[in-house]
């Protein structure tokens, strides 16, 4: 299994306009091969050290049973059209892919 942690700034303003899109999007993955989990996330407030907080950043967490799985999401075509729907709300990303330790 593996693991990714996809961090996407949108632009000011934008967080309910990129989820809505986001979250349409949703069941068409979870129903691909190889999908355990993807789920959006946002930061909550503690308060608790050293926690970096951002309102404009969405947290993507997915498990896929293998790198294969992943690779056929990205290529998929809803991942293209949603890339294409919500471009112009995203002025950066990161992703992390990670496996057991």
């Amino acid at each position: 299994m593996i693991h990714v942690i996809a961090s996407i700034q949108v632009k000011k303003g934008q967080l309910n306009a990129f989820l809505e899109i986001f979250k349409a999007n949703v069941p068409k993955v979870l129903e691909e091969r190889g999908c355990i989990e993807y789920v959006p996330a946002v930061d909550l407030p503690t308060g608790l050290p050293p926690q970096e907080v951002n309102p404009d950043v969405v947290t993507i967490i997915e498990k896929w049973n293998s790198l294969e799985d992943l690779l056929a999401h990205l290529s998929s075509p809803h991942m293209s059209a949603y890339r294409e729907k919500t471009k112009a709300l995203v002025e950066k990303m990161s992703v992390k892919i990670l496996k057991g330790a």
